[in-house]
């Protein structure tokens, strides 16, 4: 049974970002790829080793080099996506990026075939069989394990205003959902997902993690999907709240405040500073206010007993952290926005279109 070490975390402040695609075809429709791409010919650099599929065919994973510093961040996104869109060109296919492709409709779509997602499709059904989503994953490597335990629960709180300004999956089979992040109800949906409770320290998380598999309930630690996860393999505290962005330029923009938030928060715990009591379903409900309502979203504050707007909670972190992309998401038209005005004024097809990468 593989399982993490107290030993992984070694490293404050390291970055890898890791982004979920689509693969789609000349008109920008899903299309089955990831045999071509994937098992294929080696892909350029940087994707050699850096690259898997995930459950559907026409869904493709890229993860970062080991990143230094924020600073770094927008060139090795743009330098990943360049080389996946070209990867791709070479085998007759094109990349789109979205929460959920709207022309997606799973009952049509062929999943992969690897041992790992067909066992998560016996055991899971019907929830698995339809989960055509699509994240955004940001690590932050982390010194000390039981300080990442520590991190990821403080962090639970702020996770619903990201996914508020990350919103960019109205559509989900065909049909508007009425939601600004339909991929976060429809990831939720599987077992070991949404908003995690807080544990107690590092001992505390690997104890659970292990008796998660030991019992049979998984199938190994990664399935254990939460919004947010000390990562016991590469020593980071993993955020996975977002949707995929069609911008990278937004990627960056998520993972400049992150990476700020994690190392705001390490110093607070090494200052001694108690964590904050709030109930899960609080934090919940500020999910799903979130995933309805994203730009127009309000949330129950960190002391239980009043609201903060997203307004508010962006002029507060940007001044209080530094950080000037949280402005710029909240000042540009939404993802989901951007879609349904696209759908509205022209048609399914123009869409699909403005998805696909360049």
């Amino acid at each position: 049974m593989e399982l993490g070490s107290a030993d992984a975390f070694g490293r404050m402040g390291t970055l890898g970002v890791e982004e979920e695609f689509y693969i789609v075809d000349a008109d920008g429709r899903p299309t089955s790829g990831i045999d071509e791409l994937v098992y294929g010919e080696e892909p350029p650099e940087p994707l050699s080793g850096r690259i898997d599929h995930e459950l559907f065919k026409f869904t493709i994973e890229t993860q970062t080099p080991l990143i230094e510093s924020p600073k770094e961040v927008e060139s090795a996104i743009t330098s990943v996506r360049e080389a996946l869109v070209e990867h791709a060109a070479d085998h007759d296919f094109r990349i789109a990026a979205a929460g959920l492709h709207p022309a997606a409709k799973w009952r049509e779509l062929d999943h992969a075939t690897k041992p790992r997602y067909q066992a998560q499709l016996d055991r899971i059904q019907y929830p698995q069989h339809r989960n055509t989503t699509a994240g955004l994953h940001v690590h932050v490597g982390v010194d000390d394990a039981d300080k990442a335990v520590w991190i990821s629960n403080e962090l639970r709180w702020y996770l619903a205003p990201l996914l508020s300004l990350s919103a960019n999956s109205p559509f989900w089979n065909g049909f508007d959902t009425g939601l600004a992040s339909a991929r976060a109800k429809i990831f939720e949906n599987l077992p070991n997902t949404g908003m995690p409770t807080a544990f107690e320290d590092f001992e505390a998380f690997q104890r659970f993690e292990r008796r998660m598999v030991e019992l049979g309930s998984i199938d190994d630690r990664g399935e254990l999907w939460y919004d947010v996860r000390p990562h016991t393999g590469h020593g980071t505290v993993e955020v996975r709240t977002p949707d995929a962005q069609t911008d990278p330029e937004r990627v960056a923009a998520f993972v400049e405040y992150v990476h700020a938030l994690v190392l705001d928060l390490a110093d607070r715990y090494d200052d001694g500073e108690e964590g904050t009591d709030i109930r899960r379903e609080l934090l919940d409900e500020n999910k799903w206010r979130a995933t309805r309502y994203g730009r127009d979203a309000s949330f129950i504050a960190r002391d239980s007993e009043s609201v903060v707007s997203l307004d508010s909670f962006v002029e507060t972190e940007s001044e209080r952290l530094g950080v000037d992309g949280l402005r710029m998401l909240f000042d540009a038209e939404s993802g989901t926005d951007i879609q349904r005005r696209i759908h509205d004024e022209s048609d399914l097809d123009a869409l699909c279109e403005h998805l696909t990468l360049d």
